[in-house]
């Protein structure tokens, strides 16, 4: 409970603990930033770490001089793709053996691999590039695909084209935006509208699918 608690104050506040996290380390501050995309993308189990949000607020800070903001675009998007890569190579390894009792488990199974596999080698680049700004969901993407033998120059293709639009936007965004003062006032409630609205497409989704089966 704690650590969730920590969590999205660290998500909500982000600007304020980048600061933070500047003043402490400097310019290991690049390589702090790199960690948390690489592990919030590569490592199926962590996709509660801020994306979106990091990458809006690191680039309003970029406008102030704090980062450079081409560093900070080659930094994020070098851990977007080898975050994805890692995650694809996980699932393609380790998405068939899971046990059926665990959480990833009762997601996977046989059956979903089949049509996964089939869906992803007709749709799967557009879905790789949207689920780029979709939290959660962006960290599950590439492990399914890794896990229905999605062919992997295909899925490399889209892992760089979706890291590029994800990165590029949302920091340059953050770059022009983030400081403008009724954004910068009122930072929280923006993030909080950009989890929102990165979430809403699943949600849609969600609905749409319950719909369909009453």
């Amino acid at each position: 409970m704690i650590l969730i608690q920590t969590i999205i104050d660290f998500i909500l506040h982000i600007d304020e603990h980048l600061v933070e996290i500047i003043k402490n380390f400097g310019g290991w501050s690049y390589g702090i930033l790199f960690l948390i995309v690489f592990v919030e993308t590569g490592i199926v189990i962590f996709p509660f770490l801020p994306g979106d949000s990091l990458l809006f607020a690191s680039g309003a800070l970029a406008a102030y001089g704090a980062f450079d903001l081409v560093f900070l675009f080659i930094i994020f998007f070098t851990a977007a793709v080898l975050g994805d890569t890692v995650n694809y190579h996980i699932g393609s390894k380790f998405g068939t053996v899971i046990s059926s009792n665990s959480f990833l488990g009762k997601l996977i199974n046989k059956d979903k691999m089949a049509k996964a596999e089939a869906f992803f080698n007709k749709h799967g680049g557009k879905t790789i590039v949207i689920a780029r700004f979709m939290p959660f969901i962006r960290t599950f993407i590439p492990f399914v695909a890794g896990a229905s033998r999605m062919n992997y120059r295909y899925f490399l293709i889209y892992n760089v084209v979706g890291a590029l639009l994800w990165v590029g936007i949302c920091t340059v965004l953050g770059y022009y935006f983030g400081n403008i003062p009724i954004v910068k006032d009122n930072f929280s409630t923006v993030l909080l509208g950009i989890i929102f609205l990165s979430v809403l497409p699943a949600i849609i989704g969600l609905l749409r699918g319950r719909t369909k089966k009453r």
